[in-house]
């Protein structure tokens, strides 16, 4: 019979003591009294702190929102099916994180993070919680720099920069998600990262505008976060959050992010049926009386940081839907007066065949001209007053048989300026080809009498003309961004040989 020798057990022992810690997991443990409709009520969390993660015996998460004297109001995240009446919740005492980084770039995800897109885990560096501190003032710098959507009306108009907070704002199918898409795909080369977030879409919808976002090789540089409208009301209320936790990782790593939330007006409805499921005191419209810093908390995370914190940019495009134009609603007001200006777009207008259909009366920059090219200045800065005029005298001439010459030629210019900023979507325009365009018919250097198909062909074809005979003069503009005196010339040569190429064609 063998002995153990004491000295190998010892030694053994030792061993395996090497690295050991003592460590005591101490969490709070309360017990389920109701779960329902994606809320649950637990008692006995007595540490439990707003947006904490609370966990279920089941594997199930949820959000603590209310902290009442005897109970948390949670609502849950994942696994409602496995969560009933007695069971036991735990604190985790951790907020909700979502994965960020380069990783994301070119997958579609939940807004837990989770991919979507059967394209393997995602693999990343660093997590966020979704709910931060908006910068403080001296964390930032005034909006400089432009970021150029590619649609004429937008660029020459309502200029946006990087780090402003531009709504769009219109009645539904009146192009609003048109214009956030077209802003994406004109970001191809210029650095910018994108982040699309669907709040409450339709599942056909967001497949669409993926497939036009790939055919067009824009997901190279785009995330998209999807919660669709079969998600819990819980899952759209994270979405945002979740996107803007994403941004703000690319923008305090010095980089500019373009994010688009689509749309609020969802967004807001989920957060009063969540709000009215854990019986809140409901207000106007039944919203509750927190709806404001719902969005403001959001929206003022955006920004441009001083160059200290490295001048990266979160450029928020929130996107909200009005019921027959009343702009004076109670979400609509709200986001109006959190965000830097707005895009409004008219059902009218789009009805007569203009798209995209932007006010030009009701839309605002509050960041101006500061956002646009010298070039772009000079070419377009009494657009928006022209297009007023226009507007005006064609409600007037409806009524009136008889007008003078100076009517009539307002009326021709007018209609001219109207046809040239029309664009179809999916193609968005470099700032140097809007410049040209818009220089030859603010300086009107077409005939008066040029017909909306001759206004249209010139729309279609000069900039190409312009590249093929003339290139000196797009190139210059692009990189010197501004209209000197040589590059007036080009412009001017080149409008006069185009011209002169479309008469002789039509002669033939």
């Amino acid at each position: 019979m063998a002995t153990l020798d004491w000295k190998e057990v010892v030694g053994d022992l030792r061993a395996r003591l090497v690295g050991y810690e003592k460590r005591m997991d101490i969490r709070g443990a309360g017990k389920v009294l109701r779960c329902g409709d994606g809320v649950a009520l637990v008692s006995g969390l007595a540490q439990c702190r707003m947006g904490e993660l609370v966990e279920f015996g089941g594997g199930a998460y949820a959000i603590a929102m209310n902290l009442e004297e005897d109970q948390v109001g949670c609502v849950l995240l994942t696994g409602e099916a496995s969560v009933s009446a007695g069971d036991t919740a735990y604190g985790t005492g951790q907020v909700l994180s979502v994965p960020c980084g380069d990783a994301l770039l070119g997958r579609v995800v939940n807004p837990l993070g989770q991919p979507m897109d059967g394209l393997g885990p995602i693999r990343a560096g660093q997590y966020r919680p979704i709910e931060a501190p908006a910068p403080g003032i001296l964390e930032r710098q005034g909006v400089h720099q432009p970021l150029q959507t590619g649609l004429m009306c937008v660029d020459s108009m309502v200029a946006i920069g990087r780090g402003q907070r531009e709504l769009i704002i219109g009645d539904r199918q009146t192009g609003k998600t048109s214009i956030a898409v077209d802003t994406i795909l004109n970001q191809k080369g210029t650095g910018v990262l994108c982040i699309y977030v669907s709040i409450g879409q339709k599942a056909s919808s967001v497949a669409r505008l993926l497939h036009q976002l790939k055919e067009k090789g824009a997901m190279d540089y785009t995330c998209v976060v999807l919660s669709t409208a079969a998600d819990s009301q819980t899952m759209q209320y994270v979405a945002p959050y979740a996107g803007c936790a994403m941004a703000e990782a690319f923008m305090y790593g010095g980089r500019d992010v373009l994010i688009v939330y689509d749309d609020l007006t969802r967004h807001a409805a989920a957060y009063r049926a969540m709000s009215l499921l854990l019986r809140r005191p409901p207000g106007r419209e039944a919203f509750p009386g927190d709806v404001f810093y719902l969005h403001s908390r959001l929206l003022e995370r955006a920004a441009k940081l001083s160059d200290e914190l490295g001048g990266g940019s979160m450029t928020a495009l929130p996107i909200v839907e009005t019921q027959t134009g009343d702009i004076s609603a109670y979400i609509p007001t709200n986001v109006i007066s959190i965000t830097d200006g707005q895009i409004y777009l008219d059902t009218e207008l789009f009805r007569s065949g203009a798209r995209p259909a932007v006010s030009g009366g009701l839309s605002v920059s509050r960041v101006g001209s500061a956002a646009q090219t010298k070039a772009m200045r000079k070419v377009a800065g009494q657009l928006r007053l022209e297009l007023a005029q226009y507007r005006e005298l064609q409600i007037f001439s409806q009524f009136s048989s008889e007008m003078d010459a100076s009517t009539a030629s307002t009326l021709e210019y007018g209609a001219m300026l109207t046809e040239m900023l029309k664009q179809p979507t999916g193609h968005p325009l470099p700032m140097e080809e809007q410049v040209a365009l818009l220089y030859a018919v603010t300086r009107k250097l077409l005939p008066r009498d040029m017909q909306v198909e001759g206004v249209r062909a010139f729309r279609d074809q000069f900039c190409g003309f312009l590249r093929e005979k003339y290139p000196a003069a797009l190139i210059d503009l692009a990189e010197g961004e501004d209209l000197t005196e040589s590059i007036e010339a080009g412009l001017k040569e080149g409008v006069k040989a185009f011209l002169a190429q479309m008469h002789a064609e039509d002669w033939e």
